[in-house]
């Protein structure tokens, strides 16, 4: 479980079971101050994050050897005023840097995270079922 707890504002601290926690809020045009990405950046951030912990597992895997690794990602969204917002393209592009990489190694990596292992584009991907629901707890 994760626990979102507001911090005032527009500000929210999200803490995940390990404990590592990221502050979320959202632009001055729209309340916030900026303290962290928002919750959208923050999708993206996670796309291009577990992705790139696939790659690097499996090129390490592959004994491709590289210098420098990044992945940039691109959310097309629906167009301002309307909402929701969501994003209804997300690109994501691999930048690898090395002596010696082989293509096709490169390739399949990129290829088995994008279609196996990427818990979080998978998701994206599987539409899940979302529900909601809320509590009123008393002030003491």
């Amino acid at each position: 479980m994760v626990t979102v707890q507001w911090k005032g504002g527009m500000a929210f601290e999200a803490v995940p079971p390990s404990g590592n926690s990221i502050i979320m809020d959202s632009h001055p045009d729209f309340g916030g101050t900026n303290l962290g990405p928002s919750p959208m950046e923050t999708l993206l951030a996670a796309v291009g994050a577990c992705s790139a912990m696939d790659v690097v597992s499996i090129l390490k895997k592959k004994q491709q050897e590289f210098s420098d690794y990044r992945i940039e990602v691109v959310g097309h969204r629906a167009p301002e005023g309307e909402y929701p917002r969501p994003y209804l393209k997300i690109e994501i592009k691999h930048i690898v840097k090395g002596k010696k990489l082989d293509h096709a190694a490169v390739a399949r990596s990129v290829q088995l995270s994008d279609e196996k292992y990427c818990s979080v584009v998978a998701t994206l991907r599987a539409a899940p079922e979302v529900t909601s629901s809320f509590t009123i707890e008393p002030e003491a």
